[in-house]
């Protein structure tokens, strides 16, 4: 599927497309951040102003399932000031650990790789002043 000249997974939420829809070249530019290949969206959550998170795939299957693929995410930074970040990318198979950034970022955190993270999970999370203004878990790609 193909929104705005974004490549969207076939099985990508109406949350994801409609946030791609909503600001293309956005998407596109967590995409530019992911690198080479990295071209069709999996997945994307807005946090109110403060941050979008976006999950990207390169169309490679990294094992016998087609949820065997690799992920690249990223939490792009709304605000426009640099604010306590978090990003971490979790796969569905329990014998792969996490992998996390965290810092004062005023553009992003990430991005993060695993090589099957389709239906694992991203955690994000900001921190504005001494508030918690995100914290949130995503669902990588659509999955039960």
């Amino acid at each position: 599927m193909n929104i705005q000249g974004v490549t969207v997974d076939k099985q990508a939420s109406d949350t994801t497309k409609s946030i791609i829809a909503a600001d293309a070249k956005v998407a596109v530019a967590a995409a530019n951040v992911c690198g080479a290949g990295y071209t069709t969206s999996v997945s994307a959550a807005r946090y109110g102003t403060y941050g979008t998170t976006y999950t990207w795939t390169n169309g490679k299957t990294t094992g016998s399932s087609y949820y065997d693929r690799p992920i690249c995410a990223v939490f792009f930074n709304d605000t426009g000031a640099a604010h306590s970040m978090r990003l971490k990318l979790s796969t569905n198979y329990t014998s792969i650990p996490d992998v996390e950034d965290s810092g004062t970022f005023s553009s992003y955190a990430g991005p993060l790789y695993q090589d099957r993270g389709y239906c694992g999970q991203t955690y994000s999370y900001m921190k504005v002043g001494t508030k918690v203004v995100v914290d949130n878990y995503m669902t990588v790609g659509a999955c039960n």
